[in-house]
């Protein structure tokens, strides 16, 4: 399985990443999302549980992720972070492509 957190840390990098629910839903909405990324450890989960839903909806990757903390950390941000959303993949694209909508 390819590693959500390095694929998030490439994208930041080299493309453009949005972070917290309220971006993620709207670009997941607008259509400019090209891989989202959400934790399985945020309370209460109603923070996070259309994302999936949304993501099928419009047939865009998304990913559970295990620590809200490590996703924070590679979305480069001094706290933890519910959720991120890759708006432009940079190099990461070919592994993005790979994961397909769900």
């Amino acid at each position: 399985m390819t590693d959500i957190y390095s694929l998030i840390e490439k994208a930041k990098k080299t493309g453009k990443i949005e972070k917290g629910t309220n971006e993620v839903t709207k670009a997941i909405e607008r259509g400019t999302a090209k891989l989202v990324a959400y934790a399985k450890d945020i309370e209460p989960k109603e923070i996070v549980q259309h994302i999936p839903v949304l993501c099928k909806e419009k047939n865009i990757p998304c990913q559970e992720v295990d620590s809200k903390e490590k996703l924070g950390i590679v979305a480069g941000l001094p706290v933890s972070a519910s959720s991120v959303v890759v708006i432009d993949a940079g190099e990461a694209e070919k592994e993005i492509a790979s994961l397909g909508g769900e």
